[in-house]
């Protein structure tokens, strides 16, 4: 990878197809936060995800039809892997639901198995 060129985007399960079901403003809004990954920069609406260590990111959208989120990994040096996209149904707390925590958790296992097996590295 060239210097200044975007790192790529890698999609983990269903985590495209679901960014894609999403209504157009908020596609728009987390394929922005996305781009600026891939090119060393933080959305000002990306947050850490908590329990997860350091380089997993968090965007949250609101629309009229609910909150989206899209976590994404920033801790591998040459890709930014996309872990899980989804419309946050509860009404009341702003924690990620469990289920949806255990998604993200298997999907960074999963992206830390295809680094290392695609880019050579830890």
């Amino acid at each position: 990878m060239a210097a200044g060129e975007p790192r790529p985007l890698e999609w983990v399960g269903s985590s495209r197809a679901d960014l894609r079901a999403f209504p157009a403003e908020v596609r728009d809004h987390a394929g922005f936060a996305l781009y600026q990954a891939q090119v060393g920069l933080r959305h000002r609406d990306a947050k850490p995800l908590k329990g997860l260590g350091t380089g997993v990111l968090e965007v949250v959208s609101r629309h009229d039809r609910g909150t989206y989120r899209v976590v994404y990994a920033v801790r591998f040096a040459a890709a930014v892997y996309v872990l899980h996209a989804f419309q946050k149904k509860a009404r009341k707390g702003i924690a990620t639901p469990k289920h949806e925590m255990e998604t993200v958790k298997g999907r960074l296992m999963a992206a830390q198995v295809h680094y290392a097996a695609t880019y050579g590295e830890r």
